[in-house]
């Protein structure tokens, strides 16, 4: 009889230290030696994770009243520009906002952007950052304007939103055109001489259950060194998958998460800020999402490799994303993570934007958690869209 599994049942024996944990990579080796059905049979559950940059990460602050009161207009956090726009004393910090004097224009692409994923990475650690703030005063908030040096401690309520986070299954990044280029996916040297690319294969977590048969609102995931949740599907969620020539299903792609978390029990060893040469500034952002393997058809998933993965290679010297994702093929995860590709017959030297260590580190993590019961699974109240549902509504 083919073996099935509950949240409730799984949760159950992570409480009762019983849960069979492994993670993803293990899962791989597992499967490939005793098969599916010995793998579903025997774990309960499978754990992943992903560290890199995620531009679309920020955090909301609560940053508490002066005396007098002020409702602020405008805040700068370590000289880069918050959002305001909520209530009195709320700001919005995103990771991609950098200070207002910031060379974006110089001629030297090499110098350092500090940003919003910079200040956020400060707050983690326990340092003290500048507060700038001005109002145009009120009769209930006369205060116009507002300094002083503040530590995630002297903040209200400090909590980690980030509306795209864990890109499935990212591009392959090269550069075929004459001068180098520099982007978000680092720095692309002229004539393809390199290729970049930012997702963990194996590990990465919405690879593991490209269906989304078990990720959904609520549930729990490591985030930041902490616990979090997903909280809806993420910005630019379309879940596909590439084809090859045939037209067959050789990928999952395109599908993202929103999540949320308490950035006063996050780590700045897994919310780093992250300086882009001649880009901007983002944050790198670790995750990991445990799977509970409910039945083979979710260890089937759970159990792809490298060599079964595939990222579609790009060309970003056009003005992308006018070409088609896959216009220069696909690559494995396999041959990505060898040192070297080949496309149209040459040798392409690749390089990793998002790091394998930490994501192996983040899915050890999240197995030692879940073995000592103290984390348990968070059953979505609602899956969200796939391939077949499309973006317009979540589907049960």
């Amino acid at each position: 009889m083919a073996t099935e599994r509950t949240f409730r049942e799984i949760n159950e024996r992570i409480k009762q230290g019983k849960a069979v944990v492994i993670t993803a990579e293990e899962l791989v080796t597992m499967v490939r030696k005793k098969g599916v059905s010995y793998a579903t049979s025997e774990v309960d559950v499978v754990t992943t994770g992903t560290f890199g940059p995620m531009c679309s990460s920020g955090a909301f602050l609560s940053l508490g009243h002066s005396k007098p009161r002020i409702k602020m207009h405008k805040v700068w956090l370590n000289g880069v520009p918050a959002y305001t726009g909520i209530a009195a004393v709320d700001a919005f910090i995103g990771a991609t906002e950098v200070r207002e004097d910031d060379p974006l224009n110089s001629d030297h692409p090499g110098e350092f952007r500090y940003g919003g994923g910079h200040v956020i990475q400060d707050l983690v650690a326990g340092k003290k950052i500048n507060l700038r703030t001005t109002g145009y005063g009120t009769d209930c908030y006369p205060r116009r304007e507002f300094e002083t040096q503040i530590a995630l401690d002297d903040i209200n309520e400090a909590i980690l939103f980030n509306p795209r986070n864990a890109y499935q299954n990212y591009s392959c990044a090269v550069n075929p055109s004459s001068k180098t280029i520099y982007t978000y996916m680092g720095v692309l040297k002229s004539n393809m001489q390199n290729a970049h690319y930012s997702t963990s294969g194996q590990l990465s977590p919405l690879l593991k259950d490209p269906w989304f048969k078990t990720i959904g609102i609520g549930t729990r995931i490591f985030l930041g060194g902490g616990v979090g949740y997903v909280a809806w599907n993420g910005t630019q969620h379309f879940p596909s998958f590439m084809k090859d020539e045939g037209g067959q299903d050789i990928s999952p792609s395109g599908a993202t998460l929103s999540v949320i978390g308490d950035l006063k029990k996050m780590s700045p060893r897994w919310l780093a800020g992250a300086s882009m040469l001649g880009y901007g500034a983002s944050l790198s952002v670790g995750l990991g999402i445990p799977i509970p393997i409910l039945n083979e058809d979710v260890c089937r998933f759970a159990a792809a490799g490298d060599d079964e993965l595939f990222a579609p290679i790009v060309d970003y010297s056009q003005a992308f994303p006018e070409r088609e994702p896959d216009n220069l093929g696909h690559v494995s995860y396999a041959e990505l993570k060898s040192g070297t590709i080949k496309i149209n017959g040459r040798e392409v030297t690749t390089a990793p934007m998002s790091s394998y260590p930490r994501a192996k580190e983040i899915a050890g993590l999240l197995k030692t958690w879940i073995q000592k019961g103290e984390f348990l699974l968070g059953e979505p109240v609602e899956l969200l869209p796939n391939a077949n549902a499309g973006i317009s509504a979540h589907v049960l």
